[in-house]
């Protein structure tokens, strides 16, 4: 249950597959123009990860190496066929706004890389975790941008008005370059809550065992623990 819960924080927080690893750009900043958009889009993408994930690692040792990438399309693509299906039956609405990015989840690099470098080498439980972790980081990403670009280019938010009567919407943040701005905004405020948050761990902090027993002489968080232990 341990490593459950640590696949789910990888995905959220650790590396977030928005504002870590930079993967998906581009269904980020084309559907953000809302907050609905965001949450339709990511939990699309939740479903589909989760779903090929556990697939993937049922038949990880039945697909040959040599042709695991195309199968992996053929999995990932059957699912994205059937969340398009489901989104066009009961959810119209957001299936017409999101539009030509529902198919295109098919060639999204999250789900192809989660399933080449973790679903087809770990146990469905795992694997089923991991694809919820990052489908949660993905939504969760998608959300504040699309939160932020709805408020400050449309005074709205989930299509209800936000903002005073006087206010007069930025309309550049629901174009294109409004999510260049709010998702570089965004990810400078991670970046800066983790380098706030390993000060107390790097060098010339607080320096461990495995700092001082440490092979290399010229490291000067090693000089600083051989120090301490004196």
């Amino acid at each position: 249950m341990r490593k459950c819960m640590e696949r789910l924080f990888n995905g959220l927080f650790k590396e977030n597959p928005t504002f870590v690893l930079m993967l998906g750009m581009c269904p980020t900043l084309a559907v953000t123009t809302s907050a609905i958009n965001g949450i339709g889009m990511g939990l699309a993408t939740t479903v589909v990860l989760v779903l090929s994930n556990i697939m993937i690692s049922v038949l990880r040792k039945v697909i040959p190496d040599g042709v695991r990438i195309p199968a992996f399309i053929v999995v990932i693509a059957s699912f994205v066929t059937i969340v398009e299906l489901l989104l066009k039956a009961y959810i119209p609405s957001l299936y017409a706004a999101l539009g030509l990015y529902i198919p295109l989840i098919v060639v999204n690099c999250i789900i192809l890389g989660r399933a080449e470098s973790y679903a087809s080498k770990n146990k469905v439980i795992y694997s089923a975790f991991d694809g919820l972790g990052m489908g949660l980081g993905f939504t969760f990403g998608l959300t504040c941008i699309g939160i932020i670009r709805e408020i400050v280019g449309a005074g709205t938010l989930f299509n209800m008005a936000v903002m005073p009567a006087a206010y007069e919407p930025l309309t550049i943040f629901i174009l294109a370059p409004g999510a260049f701005l709010v998702l570089a905004f965004l990810v400078a405020i991670m970046n800066k809550i983790k380098i706030a948050g390993g000060k107390d761990t790097g060098v010339g902090g607080n320096c461990d065992e495995l700092c001082r027993n440490c092979p290399n002489t010229n490291c000067g968080g090693r000089t600083l623990a051989g120090k301490d232990a004196d």
